[in-house]
């Protein structure tokens, strides 16, 4: 035993009054409710309205710049086809005028290219889909025009049996 209680001193606990006072500080944060007011609603609404409608005519243009874009595509086909056949004639050692085999197809071919017809361009591109082509014989040229556009003499691609020339016009698709 220790030697506090053998003496009879017992520890004293003192107990005190302690009072507490919560002070309620009213925020106005507090009482705000949470939201959009109609007004705000409205102005968001009319606001994505005339977006929409400044950003639509932009949309709408979207198929001239297709046939634009198909046009130059075409026309690299084109480029591509051609020498890619006059490059198979020189391989080959073969005369300027002689045909050549493009893929199990016979292109025709004159000073060294392929004509500007059915059986010379057309056959070394074979996919010329969504265009229809025009060949005239008495200038050399094979034209491909683009379905749906607007004025076919300011929209295609043209082909000249002259050296493999490829030219093309947009400013009407």
């Amino acid at each position: 035993m220790q030697g506090d209680e053998r003496e009879g001193n017992a520890p004293q606990i003192q107990v005190r009054k302690v009072e507490v006072t919560v002070i309620y500080v009213e925020n106005e944060f507090m009482n705000r409710q949470s939201g959009f007011t109609l007004i705000e609603l409205v102005l968001v609404i009319v606001i994505i309205g005339i977006l929409a409608a400044t950003a639509l005519p932009r949309f709408v243009n979207l198929s001239n710049d297709a046939r634009v874009a198909a046009v130059e595509g075409l026309s690299g086909s084109l480029r591509s086809a051609g020498d890619l056949a006059h490059a198979t004639q020189l391989a080959e050692n073969l005369s300027s005028s002689t045909s050549v085999t493009m893929d199990g197809v016979t292109v025709t071919m004159a000073n060294g290219y392929p004509t500007a017809d059915a059986n010379g361009i057309q056959n070394a591109i074979t996919d010329f889909t969504n265009f229809t082509p025009t060949s005239t014989g008495s200038t050399g040229t094979d034209s491909f025009v683009p379905n749906g556009a607007s004025n076919s003499a300011s929209c295609y691609a043209q082909y000249a049996n002259a050296g493999g020339v490829v030219t093309f016009q947009s400013t009407g698709c």
